[in-house]
């Protein structure tokens, strides 16, 4: 209960003022209210923001009881909202051992030997999402060479739906000269005998793994995942949106929510596939929505459905409205190849509806500017007859887009999910397949803005525990250094500057933004009397710091629902 103080009103009559159990002052906090005021002081009382303003207007709050914490000068912010991970798979990724980077062939292949001579023969070894792009040969290890450190097991290198197998794992997976795949994808073969070359094109779901991995217990997972949550806090994050969240993962946050285990908040998108009849997808869709999760305190909710309309940028199969060209990285060797759509449009306006009827966000994995253009339709068709704006659909990846793509989001209401991680990593490499003019408007951010589209950051967080070591990398100054610099690991100079955001946009893309995305901009995405006290201290002001320190910038403490959930040590990371 909130105590109250008697304060004499102006008509000579006491009036009740809420009590502050702390107030924090001497400080810059960075509201991120409509207006991006900047006070000095704000007052917290049962997870809630009471106050905010100067040291002077808290005393009207301030209690015998009322703990006082002097900032010195420190800029508070927002906690900061990640509106795409992957946790549950994130988390368990090194369960069982360490996996170091891999930056060239010789780290992927050392790495197979290794494993190969731990496991023993005829056991599997699986490397998956190191992306050729960013590996220093720019391709896939081919069979011979994963026959030579590995030649009595099967290996198989993944990089989503596409992968590069060796001699064993095609033959164990019975994929041959004679083998014809169903539904979307390709072998590539050897033009002079027809026979697999072990790259595969959108078909590991044909090739026939098996675990070599201990399996985890249920309190391992949980251990993991909660680790994980922590690290989030120790970057200032506070809430997430799980970006494909199986059954599983939903039973998993449920229960750690029930033990009062989560420091995060988690918006729940929920994964359902492509595959079956529309009637299956349909009645999938509903019970998403009939089986949807909202709790009291706001800590976890679903948003809505995730699917997947196309390939990736990586493995060369995001689907482009242009030819993507010959490429020796991405293995292309046909000049009129645009990639692959996983959904074609008399499916995916029904899938569409179904969402929004059920008043549930859709969202696909749109990476190439054919798939983006291709979900804008069904929202235009859909909208036609069925306002889809309240539900606030969604573009996820949205890497490639065009001046008419920006413009249609806007005028439908659709919102954006961007991960500046892809920007960072693969520029190089984009650049070099499609040249500097084709990617004009590769996550055009700050178009986004100007045209009033809602666009969140995030980071595609899938591999491993640690902001920056990770795949990709979750840490939000990095993506935020990122959107105003625009520049690129290995690549001179900076990706079309004019699409760079201010510091001040970038801090709403980690902030209200996502709030928004989350549906939860009413109570969490900025400071403002009434919000949950979702806040973070940091070392330096964001705003006013150089580029080199903004990448660098370190937090002091995070605060979830006005209680502390991370304090900075020496022996932080």
């Amino acid at each position: 209960m909130l105590v109250a103080l008697l304060l004499l009103g102006g008509d000579g009559r006491a009036d009740e003022a809420p009590t502050a159990e702390v107030i924090f002052e001497n400080g810059s906090i960075v509201t991120v209210d409509p207006e991006f005021s900047i006070a000095s002081a704000m007052a917290v009382a049962e997870g809630r923001v009471l106050r905010v303003g100067s040291a002077d207007e808290m005393e009207a709050v301030q209690g015998p009881e009322t703990k006082v914490v002097d900032l010195q000068g420190r800029t508070v912010l927002p906690g900061l909202i990640d509106s795409h991970t992957h946790p549950t798979g994130a988390s368990m990724h090194e369960f069982d051992h360490h996996i170091d980077e891999m930056e060239t062939i010789d780290d992927v292949l050392s790495y197979i030997r290794d494993r190969a001579e731990l496991l023993g023969d005829g056991k599997w070894v699986v490397v998956r999402q190191v992306f050729i792009t960013r590996l220093k040969e720019q391709r896939y290890p081919t069979k011979d060479e994963l026959d030579r450190v590995a030649p009595r097991n099967p290996v198989l290198f993944a990089t989503g739906p596409d992968a590069s197998l060796n001699t064993l794992a095609l033959e164990l997976s019975g994929i041959d000269e004679d083998f014809e795949p169903e539904g979307p994808g390709k072998v590539e073969r050897d033009p002079a005998t027809g026979k697999p070359t072990g790259i595969l094109r959108n078909l590991t779901r044909y090739v026939k793994t098996e675990s070599t991995g201990r399996t985890p217990s249920r309190e391992e997972e949980d251990e993991r995942l909660t680790t994980l949550f922590r690290d989030y806090n120790s970057v200032g994050i506070t809430s997430i949106i799980d970006r494909n969240a199986a059954s599983s993962a939903v039973e998993q946050y449920e229960r750690l929510h029930e033990s009062d285990a989560l420091t995060v908040r988690i918006g729940i998108s929920h994964a359902v596939g492509s595959a079956g009849t529309l009637e299956e997808i349909e009645a999938t869709i509903r019970k998403v929505a009939d089986e949807a999760v909202r709790t009291e305190d706001s800590m976890l909710r679903t948003v809505g459905i995730k699917m997947f309309l196309d390939g990736g940028m990586l493995t060369g199969s995001a689907y482009m409205r242009e030819p993507w060209g010959l490429s020796e990285i991405y293995s292309i060797d046909d000049p009129d190849y645009q990639g692959v759509l996983f959904i074609p449009p008399e499916r995916l306006a029904p899938m569409v509806r179904a969402a929004v009827d059920s008043g549930l966000q859709f969202t696909a994995h749109s990476v190439g500017d054919g798939a983006v253009h291709a979900l804008l339709d069904a929202y235009e068709a859909v909208n036609r007859d069925l306002l889809i704006a309240p539900t606030r659909p969604c573009l996820t990846h949205s890497n490639f887009m065009s001046r008419e793509a920006i413009d249609q989001a806007a005028r439908l209401g659709v919102v954006v999910d961007i991960q500046p991680a892809w920007l960072y990593l693969d520029t190089r490499t984009l650049v070099s397949q499609f040249g500097y003019d084709r990617l004009r408007y590769f996550q055009p951010l700050q178009s986004l803005f100007q045209a009033g589209v809602t666009v969140g950051g995030g980071s595609d967080h899938m591999q491993k525990i640690g902001s920056f070591r990770s795949i990709n990398p979750y840490n939000p100054f990095l993506g935020m250094w990122i959107a105003t610099t625009r520049q690129a690991k290995g690549f001179e100079g900076s990706l079309h500057p004019e699409e760079a955001l201010t510091r001040e946009q970038a801090i709403q893309f980690y902030t209200i933004n996502n709030a928004k995305l989350l549906f939860l901009e009413d109570e969490i995405g900025s400071i403002e009397p009434g919000k949950r006290a979702d806040f973070i201290i940091l070392d330096r002001n964001l705003l006013t710091c150089t580029d080199e320190e903004l990448l660098h910038a370190q937090v002091l403490e995070t605060y979830l629902q006005g209680a502390q959930v991370y304090t900075h040590s020496e022996e932080s990371p």
